[in-house]
């Protein structure tokens, strides 16, 4: 279930009541503690994303001489 509040939504989550209980009791801030896990998570995630398109450009990357390209703008520069 989750309801609009602004920019924040609330979302609701199933646990043990057990677990609730000793989360609380610990002093343990839940909703700062899944808010803060999602996040992290999130962010591992899109690293992850970003790592793995670096590695497909990596090898494209590597096909390229740079030689070549210097060589290709230096003609350019002396044609105008």
């Amino acid at each position: 279930v989750c309801l609009l509040m602004g920019k924040y939504i609330t979302v609701s989550a199933k646990v043990r009541k057990e677990l609730l209980e000793e989360a609380r009791r610990l002093g343990i801030n839940v909703s700062e503690f899944i808010r803060r896990s999602l996040e992290e998570e999130v962010r591992r995630r899109r690293l992850m994303m970003l790592e793995e398109t670096l590695r497909k450009m990596d090898n494209t990357l590597n096909k390229i001489d740079i030689n070549e390209i210097v060589e290709l703008i230096r003609e350019d520069r002396e044609a105008e």
